[in-house]
């Protein structure tokens, strides 16, 4: 099935524009959209994937990111998939927020029933990037992803964050990570900051890690405006 375009919207001199195809792989229709950058008039261009988390769509990052000025200074394409099929009558699919619809997290289904629909890393890391190479003029060797929440692709598994500071060869940059204490997942322990602080105290890269009062904050460096009700630092 060819691609259909259903939405184009000018963009800091680039398009968003959205799309929506039958998937081979997911056996159903799925929305993914892609802003095309300026210099991609003129030659192939740097591709970024971005994976939404839980409930999200590829209207998430799209509508409240603000990610397209930089995209078009730096010319790259920024391809927004959904987060899992829709519609396909699963039994249960729909009946938790956060397993099934909107909740696919990228992974291959190999039990019923959801193993027929439900194979979002091969949508993701085969499917979608052969169609966007073959409809749009990326530049195939530069390409990478990023991400929040459920995303966890073994293939790209070295640009984890936890990973790439424990290979990390250059100068100890100083981190600093805020974390609600009353969410959930870490609550739940899907959240894992020990292992991240782990790493960086091998590498000795100083890091401070600050709980917040709260769901879920982050500051940059030097903010001031909300006290941290508790912080390590890891400092060498």
């Amino acid at each position: 099935m060819a691609l259909k375009q259903i939405s184009s919207n000018k963009c800091f001199g680039g398009l968003q524009k959205g799309f929506e195809r039958v998937s081979v792989e997911l056996n159903c229709k799925m929305k993914f959209a892609v802003y095309l950058p300026p210099k991609a008039e003129t030659g192939k261009c740097p591709a970024l994937y971005w994976l939404s988390g839980l409930i999200c769509t590829e209207q998430s990052f799209i509508s409240k990111s603000g990610y397209h000025q930089a995209a078009s200074e730096h010319g790259l394409f920024v391809i927004a998939p959904d987060t899992s099929p829709h519609g396909c009558n699963a039994k249960g699919e729909d009946e938790s927020w956060d397993f099934g619809t909107g909740a696919g997290f990228y992974a291959d289904a190999t039990e019923d029933p959801w193993k027929t629909n439900y194979r979002m890393y091969s949508y993701i890391t085969e499917e979608l990037p052969q169609l966007i190479n073959a409809n749009f003029p990326v530049d195939p060797q530069r390409t990478s992803i990023f991400g929040h929440s459920m995303g966890d692709q073994s293939k790209w598994k070295a640009y984890n964050a936890t990973h790439l500071v424990k290979s990390y060869p250059g100068s100890q940059p100083g981190i600093l990570t805020d974390q609600g204490k009353d969410d959930q997942f870490l609550l739940d322990e899907q959240l894992l900051p020990d292992n991240f602080i782990a790493a960086c105290t091998e590498r000795k890269i100083p890091v401070v890690f600050r709980l917040q009062e709260a769901h879920c904050n982050l500051h940059p460096q030097g903010s001031s405006d909300l006290p941290a009700s508790a912080s390590r630092v890891a400092e060498f």
